[in-house]
């Protein structure tokens, strides 16, 4: 896997960062998603850097001129329902791309600590030999984004796969490594070292879909 991690250089994405992990700040819903698209676009920015490119002309009312352009067949993929504000944030980029959408949960059968992660709605164009942009704010085990990589599988191939997520743990990212393809690239902004006895990013932020949505049942 490799592995681009934004925040190793400094940037306006730090007070994006800021704003979602501060408890004061966060309460603002609108602010939470917004900050959360915004670090969409950045990280799609930096995608795009790795895409595949080819020269198109284009006209122009004076004249033609080449301009490499991405190739499409892109396919933008969230679970839902946290990943719903980075999703616009690439899809604010990747206008012209297609979209997916998958659920997964952790569902504690025993109401303890342990859990298993539930997929029970996938919606998605065709992905057989497509880039698909796997988006999901919060790697914390990993356990979400290999369950939703199994099920999407069962739906073809994609030729390549980045994942893009806002705070991933060291934990989850190794986790992950063994499960997706060597040439999948992780794009992340932030990255910490620790989770909590029931498999919560620390310091992280809380949980990104409440923050953005209000607390569910």
């Amino acid at each position: 896997m490799i592995i681009h991690h934004i925040l190793e250089d400094n940037s306006i994405v730090n007070k994006f960062i800021a704003e979602i992990r501060d408890v004061k700040i966060q309460k603002d819903s609108l602010r939470f998603r917004r900050n959360i698209e915004r670090i969409g676009e950045v990280l799609g920015y930096e995608l795009s850097k790795n895409l595949h490119y080819a020269n198109s002309a284009v006209q122009t009312p004076l004249g033609t001129k080449e301009i490499a352009l991405y190739t499409k067949n892109i396919v933008l993929c969230s679970i839902l329902r946290a990943g719903l504000p980075l999703h616009q944030g690439l899809l604010n980029y990747f206008d012209d791309a297609e979209n997916a959408f998958i659920s997964a949960y952790r569902n504690h059968p025993n109401n303890d600590k342990d859990f298993e992660i539930v997929v029970e709605y996938f919606a998605s164009p065709a992905i057989e030999n497509k880039t698909v942009l796997l988006a999901d704010p919060m790697l914390a085990t990993g356990q979400s984004l290999v369950a939703v990589y199994e099920a999407i599988k069962k739906y073809g191939t994609p030729k390549e796969i980045h994942i893009v997520v806002v705070i991933a743990s060291t934990e989850g990212i190794d986790f992950i490594k063994d499960h997706f393809p060597e040439n999948t690239h992780l794009w992340v902004a932030a990255i910490d070292d620790q989770l909590n006895d029931k498999g919560y990013i620390i310091p992280g932020l809380g949980d990104a879909g409440d923050l953005a949505f209000g607390a569910k049942l």
